[in-house]
């Protein structure tokens, strides 16, 4: 601390508003097959729309993770996606040899001669082409031209530095119509930009095309100049560039990709790896796993046991998952292959399992699909997020019908739920005239606590990181009674609004010198304990209807007034 060393006025701003943030609790993560997009990485899509944009139309390799995602995004707006893609898939190139660039970042280490390249690894980018306008002579005749404004010439930062014809027009199109519908559309373009390696848009950034290019471009990546382009990537001063296409009647370089390949039947090994990106809690928020690939056999019991280890670690979230599809559809043993299969997961209160497939309309191929439903599942609890708060049960015809759905595969009946139920595994039910309904509450954790119902373990896993995220605050402060009543302060009222909003009955925070002794402080570390009686949702509703005689109070019987 300063002190004055002379008469004066000193003023310091201690802040104590500290408090409690505010934490999301409706974030999904999936991994999976998909015909297009970024590779190994996450993206966050915020609708279906979004989905297909950029990860491509389902088709009968990808309809699994593709339907499941939409599932979700049907109740809920952000969803963490990776693509994991098999080890033979290659992107499409401009000499139809076929290459693996998994995303756009492996451009920057490509070593090769390759000149152009798809994005992204899939047969998608076989219906790829660029054309490339250098001077008017082309692009009088160009069939692109009214994308443009003009023809392209000069830059204003070439002409400074002594430079002439360095301009160009890009267009990229879907040749065949496999994308867009109508053959020889054009997917983007980019207007003058500059041959030159360092033209400078006014910006700043890099004009230098083949930077436009891999920067900017949702379907191309540019590995090579084309030898066509004879002075391309030469510095601006001085440089006349050369805008005749050799071997192109009309002087526009035209190229189509090809050679590319799908691989979207993925190994447990592949699918598995997808799934390791969301693992670390530090780096990566996510809230609700699910698996939505679903295969059969020994490969869905791997994947689920996968991401429910993912969730287990991170103990931040929940897993969702699904049985193999073959358990449930046109099954007569499903209820005793359901349990078999919830039987092999690993029993944690950090994972959710439901009953069985859903048939849902594919309204991109125009037909109906069994996909899992850990989907709408995550989807429901993301619901109860928005509608109620992450403690209250997804459960039940309050907030447990599923949307978009034709019909289950496996609509038990009070035997088999209650068969399922004592297995942990949370049945989905059809009621007549009342929808599809999510009919349990279940977590995976087989030692009977509070813990063994979603809404709970939901409940504390909020609790848990918003209180620890606000924690950090306390970290490198004295441990004082000035530092704990700080703590308890921020922690006491947002637990109260807590209970205000019905997901805890009571609390009570010790952050005192009776759990801070010295031998704690003297090991620099600080304790608080918090106590929490958890709101508990109904499964079972007894009601008695009871027949008197016409004379009786009821006073008498019930012990009322």
């Amino acid at each position: 601390m300063a002190f004055l060393v002379s008469p004066g006025v000193q003023v310091k701003e201690i802040d104590l508003t500290n408090v409690i943030p505010a934490t999301s609790a409706s974030i999904g993560a999936i991994a999976g097959s998909f015909q297009w997009g970024p590779a190994d990485t996450i993206i966050t899509v915020g609708s279906e729309k979004q989905l297909v944009q950029i990860f491509g139309q389902p088709n009968n390799d990808t309809y699994n993770t593709v339907l499941s995602a939409a599932q979700f995004l049907s109740y809920a707006n952000s969803l963490r996606v990776v693509r994991a893609v098999g080890a033979t898939a290659l992107n499409a190139t401009s000499s139809g040899t076929g290459t693996l660039l998994k995303n756009a970042d492996a451009v920057e280490s490509y070593s090769g001669s390759e000149e152009f390249a798809a994005k992204y690894p899939g047969v998608i980018g076989n219906n790829i082409g660029i054309d490339i306008c250098t001077d008017s002579v082309g692009f009088n005749t160009w069939i692109y031209k009214d994308a443009f404004n003009s023809a392209p010439g000069t830059s204003a930062g070439t002409l400074a530095l002594g430079g002439s014809n360095d301009e160009i027009h890009i267009a990229i199109i879907d040749t065949t119509g496999a994308i867009t519908g109508t053959a020889n559309s054009v997917l983007e373009t980019y207007s003058y930009v500059s041959q030159a390696s360092n033209a400078k848009s006014a910006d700043g950034t890099s004009n230098y095309w083949v930077d436009v290019i891999n920067s900017q471009s949702a379907w191309l990546n540019a590995l090579n100049a084309p030898i066509e382009l004879a002075d391309s990537g030469a510095v601006m001063a001085g440089t006349t560039f050369d805008t005749t296409i050799d071997g192109a009647a009309d002087n526009i370089f035209h190229e189509t990709l090809s050679g590319a390949a799908d691989d979207n039947t993925l190994t447990t090994g592949e699918l598995s790896a997808g799934y390791d990106m969301f693992a670390d809690a530090e780096t990566v928020e996510v809230s609700l796993i699910m698996n939505g690939d679903v295969k059969a056999g020994a490969d869905a019991t791997a994947i689920s046991n996968k991401i429910i280890a993912i969730a287990d670690a991170r103990k931040d979230c929940v897993a969702f998952v699904s049985p193999p599809i073959t358990s449930t559809v046109n099954n007569a043993s499903a209820v005793t292959k359901v349990i078999e299969w919830a039987d092999s997961l690993t029993h944690t209160s950090y994972a959710f399992a439901d009953s069985g497939a859903l048939y849902v309309y594919d309204k991109y191929n125009d037909k109906y699909r069994w996909i899992a439903a850990s989907g709408a599942m995550a989807g429901l609890a993301a619901n109860a997020d928005m509608v109620a708060d992450p403690w209250f049960s997804p459960a039940g015809f309050t907030r447990g019908n599923l949307r978009n759905v034709t019909k289950i595969a496996l609509n038990p009946n009070q035997s088999g739920r209650d068969d399922l139920y004592k297995r942990s595994v949370n049945p989905i039910v059809a009621f007549p005239g009342a929808g599809t309904v999510l009919y349990g509450d279940k977590t995976l954790q087989s030692k009977p606590s509070a813990f063994d119902r979603i809404n709970v373990r939901r409940l504390f896993i909020t609790l848990e990181k918003a209180i620890s995220q606000a924690s950090k605050a306390s970290l490198f402060e004295f441990n004082d009674e000035f530092t704990r009543a700080q703590f308890r302060n921020m922690t006491e009222p947002f637990l109260r609004d807590i209970k205000g909003r019905r997901g805890i009955t009571d609390f009570k925070v010790v952050c005192d010198d009776t759990n801070n002794t010295g031998d704690v402080i003297d090991t620099n570390r600080f304790v608080a304990d918090i106590y929490i009686k958890p709101a508990r949702s109904i499964n079972f509703i007894t009601l008695n209807f009871i027949a008197t005689r016409t004379g009786v109070e009821f006073s008498e019987i019930a012990g009322g007034n």
